[in-house]
């Protein structure tokens, strides 16, 4: 099966209240931004990539990448981020049907994310597919249809339904299993000891 051409969002838009505020994915690991690092690994995997984030979008100049920000107020989690994605590709990439969201602060995304995602939700013919790995499911890093943006806006604006999981069970949403060694692709940085671990786990790569 062919992977369909996908448009890869990097949500940033947290408050990082664990990190002591900021923004998570400028912070760095083995020399680099975390960002810089989930780029790397995703650019190949998309047709194209944006940022979410809220706030002055001036600190991710240095990426070159669009950002948008969340157009439903008061930080309202991953699901405003995704339908911010979903509204700029409405407008700027309408012929792109296919969103890969990804947390901005998990360095070690797996290369091959987007193609087994489509995979799993042709597979088992439903509309949304997310990430699992050591018994656990990542509803943030997830593909999403465009054509079901109103859909999540009802569900965000009439409902004020905040959960992912909750929203995808109406409709349908497979998984794809990673295994955790040796690292975890889905780690993720939220506290400043995890920076450290993740310096650690970074010299377990296997080679790219």
């Amino acid at each position: 099966m062919s992977t369909p051409p996908t448009l890869g969002l990097l949500l940033a838009g947290g408050l990082a209240r664990r990190m002591g505020g900021g923004d998570k994915p400028l912070r760095t690991i083995a020399g680099r931004s975390i960002l810089a690092h989930v780029i790397e690994r995703l650019s190949p995997q998309c047709d194209g990539l944006l940022v979410n984030a809220n706030g002055d979008p001036a600190r991710f100049a240095d990426y070159g990448l669009p950002v948008v920000a969340d157009s439903v107020p008061d930080f309202a989690g991953p699901l405003a981020g995704i339908l911010a994605g979903l509204d700029w590709m409405a407008e700027n990439r309408p012929e792109r049907q296919w969103l890969m969201s990804v947390a901005a602060d998990t360095p070690f995304i797996p290369r091959d994310l987007v193609a087994r995602l489509h995979e799993a939700r042709q597979a088992q013919n439903v509309p949304f597919a997310c990430a699992a790995s050591g018994g656990w499911t990542h509803p943030v890093i997830g593909l999403w249809p465009v054509r079901l943006r109103e859909d999540l806006r009802h569900a965000l604006v009439v409902e004020d339904e905040r959960k992912i999981d909750r929203w995808t069970a109406r409709h349908g949403c497979a998984s794809a299993q990673w295994p955790t060694e040796p690292v975890d692709p889905f780690f993720n940085a939220n506290k400043p000891d995890d920076l450290a671990e993740a310096e650690r786990l970074f010299t377990c790569l296997p080679p790219a």
